[in-house]
């Protein structure tokens, strides 16, 4: 949090209204988990990638929807918070090495058809937490056991 409010900061002097409204949208986010009902005072790093990575699949269906609407404008906005968000996530994997990872998740849980889909997502979703976004990861394990 300490390093997001520092960004902010840095935005705002430099007067990136994109990076700002990026920064802004984590640090609401963040705050907000923090004061849900039932958690505890401190966010986990897991935790935060799990809600960064929401943030990102938000904007990303915004983004989708405001281009088949021919809204350009509004689909910049979201593209532009994507990649100030990014910039807080791990490095994303290519396809080629989710592929790998999952041939290996699928080999260890024994799966060999559609059936055990749920078991290896499971065990795959806990791998790649953060480096690979979930429809990625579905696909490709509907792929490998079908």
């Amino acid at each position: 949090m300490i390093q997001i409010d520092q960004e902010i900061k840095k935005a705002m002097l430099a007067k990136d209204n994109a990076q700002l409204r990026g920064l802004r949208a984590i640090k609401a986010a963040l705050l907000l988990a923090k004061t849900e009902k039932g958690s505890s005072e401190e966010i986990t790093e897991e935790t935060e990638l799990k809600i960064l990575q929401k943030l990102i699949k938000q904007r990303r269906e915004s983004a989708d929807i405001y281009k088949s609407q021919n809204r350009e404008d509004l689909f910049q906005v979201e593209e532009e918070e994507i990649a100030v968000i990014n910039q807080f996530l791990p490095k994303q994997l290519d396809r080629a090495e989710v592929e790998l990872i999952i041939e290996q998740v699928i080999k260890q849980s024994g799966a060999t058809s559609v059936k055990d889909m749920g078991k290896v997502m499971g065990l795959a979703n806990k791998e790649l937490a953060g480096k690979a976004d979930g429809k990625l990861i579905a696909e490709i394990v509907k792929e490998k056991l079908a």
